[in-house]
């Protein structure tokens, strides 16, 4: 049993719209995000700017929350999604 949730869209065990969730986050992200804090999702995106203004509140955030999350998704992609034989 697969679903969306529990493997990633290059593992042959996802289901084939893969495609489709990302790109719903990626659209609910701009949607929601936007008006609030721009919905930067690339840190790279965020630093330009704030290294030509000097306005760093929250800068942390779009380097931490990519890197913490992707190590964790990592971890539980490991230890828990992957059949070993």
């Amino acid at each position: 049993m697969s679903s969306i949730g529990s493997t990633t869209p290059v593992d042959s065990r996802a289901p084939k719209i893969g495609g489709l969730a990302i790109g719903l986050t990626v659209a609910l992200d701009i949607l929601f995000g936007g008006p609030f804090t721009g919905a930067a999702m690339n840190p790279a995106r965020v630093f330009g700017p704030a290294l030509a203004s000097g306005h760093w509140t929250g800068h942390a955030i779009y380097w931490l929350g990519p890197m913490l999350g992707g190590g964790l998704a990592g971890l539980v992609y490991g230890r828990f999604l992957i059949k070993q034989p």
